[in-house]
């Protein structure tokens, strides 16, 4: 469970069932702090509330139940009506909102139902609240855009690797010697790519954890995982290191080219 800071008040947000629903039972307490219940309460009695916790579920839940919904919103309205997320959970099967218990108990909403609390919290909470939400969702892609990236050229070392093993490292070398190997023909994608070695790079940014691909851009990635399986194609082929370098180099400009709009890599003055 996570949490945002909306005009200062936090509000917890809680994965339920692949989406991330928001705490309704935080966001009253921008308006009261001891009264949660009170306004969610308060806010659920509402005719209007009712219809649109109605609609969305028969939207949004096979399962709902539209008799206790119709009874629920005939009563509302009068000064006798009252009606908690619980009642409202258990009799309609509603699945918009969500009871949770233990250190962040409260009332969780579907962001749809969410934003709609929001607006009878404050119109100024709710477009805060949007802003805030919109821009963690943002962060979660480039999260994910990222480990994709990374996984991909993880999955494209393993082809690299495999080449190295079948077409350059003969058996009878030293475990020091083919490591020697592997370093090399890493090392000739970073100087393809990034125009250093892993150990010119550690040498200038002896301060830094990690090592030079965890530095790299998204797009230097998706650049980095092609040219992993082209230097295994090269490798088969036959091709010499030096070749081998200078071609990579030139496909690292181009593909930085397309990627970036510039050319973010350096060519190795064999190649230009």
């Amino acid at each position: 469970m996570e949490t945002i800071t909306v005009l200062d008040q936090q509000v917890a947000i809680a994965p339920i069932d692949g989406v991330d629903y928001i705490s309704i039972t935080d966001m009253a307490r921008y308006r009261d702090e001891e009264r949660t219940d009170y306004i969610v309460q308060n806010w659920l009695r509402n005719r209007d509330t009712i219809e649109f916790l109605g609609i969305w579920e028969h939207l949004n839940n096979p399962t709902f139940d539209g008799a206790a919904f119709d009874g629920f919103r005939r009563q509302a309205g009068l000064n006798r009506f009252t009606l908690t997320a619980k009642r409202w959970i258990e009799a309609t099967h509603a699945v918009g909102l969500v009871s949770r218990g233990g250190r962040r108990a409260g009332i969780f909403a579907h962001p749809d139902i969410a934003f709609e609390f929001a607006s009878w919290v404050a119109v100024e909470f709710k477009l805060y609240l949007i802003k805030e939400f919109q821009r963690i969702k943002s962060d979660e892609l480039e999260r994910l855009g990222w480990d994709i990236r990374r996984n991909l050229v993880k999955l494209n070392y393993r082809i690299h690797t495999e080449a190295i093993r079948q077409t350059l490292v003969p058996n009878e070398l030293s475990a020091e010697e083919k490591s020697a190997i592997y370093r090399s023909e890493a090392d000739v994608l970073n100087m393809a790519l990034f125009g250093r070695t892993a150990a010119e790079w550690r040498e200038a940014h002896p301060d830094e954890k990690g090592n030079i691909r965890d530095q790299a851009t998204m797009g230097q990635l998706v650049a980095l995982s092609n040219l992993e399986n082209l230097n295994a194609h090269f490798i088969r082929e036959g091709l010499p290191q030096d070749e081998r370098l200078e071609r990579l180099n030139r496909i690292a400009i181009d593909q930085m080219r397309l990627l970036t709009g510039e050319a973010s890599v350096r060519a190795l003055a064999a190649g230009e």
